[in-house]
């Protein structure tokens, strides 16, 4: 080992000042290693109100309203030993003092200046102690610290003890932090025993001595979910529930609460002396879902009625564990269908209700806010999610399908989005099939004719508008967009073209005052397979652009199927029925020519459908009817169809 260099000083070295600090000093001067920040921060949590709770970001002192909870927390570890029925609070007018009593069996005189003023003093540091039947003991307080922290930062701390046993009374009250200290004289009681404490906190230590009403409120309905059976009151309001924790999550969402598990998990330890002892440990799991909410999972957690705010070991497992059941039980549907679940698409929407009753519970610091990793809980969790989660996954059928309705969105929105970048790239790409319009400075005078076949678009060469009307054609019939995926369609070349030729991009809305034609008219031929070309493209157009539907944009253009040639002028009729109009009316006919296409047409047939200022608009009055329609129409399920022919 190197040696220690000297330094070198000049003149005289002052020492470092060696104090002793008494507990109450370091407690009042050194908080927040007890309770936690003395500062008001911001805390996402509920509020009850009276049908229900209210979600918000409430201000939230965590060391005033630890300082109260130690108290009550000292109530529930008497109910776990079997002591208390019923526990009291009130909150004065001005909300500086609060008082907390129970029906327990309080505990021996004189031993409570030493439990309100000194620290390291409790009843419960054997981590190994048992109860009757062999059970370790589950308890809050572990560290002896909390009350006598609370008594030694209050300015009056008051306590009332009656023994059961002894069958006598007495109350000290502590001023000042425990500067001061009295007690009246010991003396027989009637009615019930147990432990009642009145508590007003320093204002000098917590800067505000004023209680929050609502969150004191909260914490006691809390312990009354967390306790079943157990009965509170607040300033004279009751409080009791049967069904723990479940009852809160009906509270939240009665129509989808679930109880997924209420289980007893029993595992066997060994104290450091070598003595087998048993453990146990109270698992619950509750869930609600809302379909329609976009905010990722809450996460409501106690372990031994304690809110853990920061989660911890029991959160993460859990939460885990769900997800993967139902990434297993959904793997084949995913796979059959290309879709991969993410985390997000289970847990969306999700609020989980988690309550942890068990014997020596180990949190990362006194104010209990975040648990760390157990192994008799891991194994108690892993137990109770694969007993439980099978029966859970069996009646949410419906849960399911939102998860799979997730993740479709969430691939068709990331395909689209892929699509949007290739489809800006088309769009600067010169379209070879494209007869344009001629108009460079107003497009939206122009109107784009999509056209079957080239001996189609011929005829429009001849007879169109060269400023103001442009062509291109269709090879046979478009593909079904329906049954088709997006890469099917970005890699179909006629819609590519079509798509350029417009200024369309899938996947994007229409930006309609930046589109290359304002009026997008179909030119079929006037038999079954126009009208099947026409429909193919209303059902790719509605799909992705149906605000051009809205905006009166997508027309049709009716070819006549008949041109009547009399001695003045030449007539057109669409259908049979206005070709005999044509003839009851006693005009002379010299001919008569049916075409079976639009190849056939002569080009004044041609210039009187193009000469039209306005073509037969498409329009939809329901959007969600017509998406069924289409939907049906066109897609996989061929029963939706035979029942829409066979409909009378």
């Amino acid at each position: 080992m190197a040696e220690v260099g000297s330094v070198k000083r000049r003149g005289k070295t002052k020492d470092a000042l060696i104090e002793s600090k008494d507990q109450r000093w370091h407690c009042r001067n050194r908080l927040t290693l007890v309770f936690g920040s003395n500062d008001v921060e911001e805390l996402e949590t509920y509020i009850y109100r009276e049908n229900g709770l209210e979600f918000k970001t409430v201000e939230f002192h965590q060391a005033k309203s630890k300082a109260i909870e130690e108290i009550l927390d000292n109530c529930i570890d008497e109910y776990y030993r079997g002591n208390v029925t019923e526990i009291h609070t009130e909150l004065s007018e001005d909300r500086k003092t609060v008082v907390v009593e129970d029906n327990g069996i309080g505990f021996p005189l004189g031993k409570a200046k030493q439990v309100y003023s000194e620290f390291r003093t409790g009843s419960k540091f054997k981590d190994e102690e048992t109860d009757s039947k062999g059970f370790l003991n589950r308890t809050l307080g572990q560290n002896g610290l909390g009350a006598s922290a609370t008594c030694l930062t209050s300015d009056l701390f008051s306590a009332r003890i009656r023994h059961y046993n002894s069958k006598q009374e007495q109350t000290f009250k502590f001023i000042d932090g425990a500067l001061k200290i009295t007690k009246s004289k010991k003396k027989d009681f009637k009615g019930h025993s147990g432990v009642r404490v009145e508590v007003t906190l320093s204002k000098e230590v917590y800067k505000n001595d004023v209680v929050d009403e609502d969150l004191l409120r909260k914490r006691i309905i809390d312990l009354a979910y967390n306790n079943p059976g157990l009965v509170f009151f607040f300033n004279k309001e009751k409080y009791i529930f049967k069904k723990g924790l479940f009852e809160l999550a009906t509270r939240i969402d009665a129509t989808t609460a679930q109880n997924i598990g209420d289980e007893a998990y029993i595992f066997e330890a060994k104290t450091p002396r070598g003595q087998k002892v048993k453990g146990q440990v109270d698992l619950h799991l509750s869930v609600c879902y809302d379909p329609f909410n976009e905010d990722r999972e809450r996460v409501i957690s106690f372990v031994n009625s304690s809110p853990t705010f920061d989660g911890g070991f029991h959160q993460d497992r859990f939460r885990r564990l769900f997800i993967n059941a139902i990434k297993e039980k959904l793997e084949k549907q995913a796979k059959k269908e290309r879709l991969t679940i993410v985390d997000n698409d289970i847990l969306t929407g999700v609020t989980f209700l988690i309550g942890i009753t068990m014997p020596n519970p180990r949190f990362e610091s006194q104010t209990k806010r975040k648990l760390v990793r157990d192994l008799n809980l891991e194994k108690g969790i892993e137990t109770f999610m694969h007993k439980n989660m099978d029966k859970f996954l069996r009646k949410n059928k419906d849960f399911l399908e939102i998860i799979l309705d997730r993740a479709k969105s969430r691939h068709k929105f990331q395909v689209l989005k892929d699509a949007a970048k290739k489809g800006k790239k088309q769009k600067k790409q010169r379209v070879e099939k494209l007869l344009d319009a001629n108009e460079r400075k107003d497009r939206s005078k122009c109107t784009l004719f999509i056209c079957e076949g080239d001996s189609a678009i011929g005829g429009l060469r001849s007879s169109r508008n060269k400023l103001y009307q442009g062509g291109i054609a269709l090879k046979g019939k478009p593909m079904n967009v329906t049954q088709a995926s997006i890469k099917d369609i970005l890699n179909n070349q006629e819609f590519s073209d079509i798509m350029a030729s417009i200024g369309l991009t899938l996947g994007q809305p229409a930006e309609l005052d930046d589109l290359r034609y304002s009026q997008i008219v179909f030119l079929a031929d006037s038999d079954v397979d126009g009208g099947h070309i026409n429909t193919l493209l209303i059902n790719f157009f509605y799909t992705y652009w149906p605000e051009l539907f809205e905006n009166g944009m997508i027309q049709l253009a009716k070819a006549p199927l008949f041109e009547v040639i009399t001695a003045k002028e030449t007539l057109y009729a669409e259908t049979p029925e206005e070709l005999e109009s044509i003839k009851a009316s006693g005009v002379k006919i010299r001919e008569i020519q049916r075409n079976k296409g639009l190849g056939e047409m002569s080009p004044e047939a041609f210039k009187h459908v193009l000469s039209r200022d306005v073509f037969t608009k498409i329009t939809a009055q329901d959007i969600s009817r017509a998406k069924d329609m289409l939907h049906v129409c066109f897609g996989k399920e061929t029963i939706h169809r035979k029942e829409l022919l066979l409909d009378e």
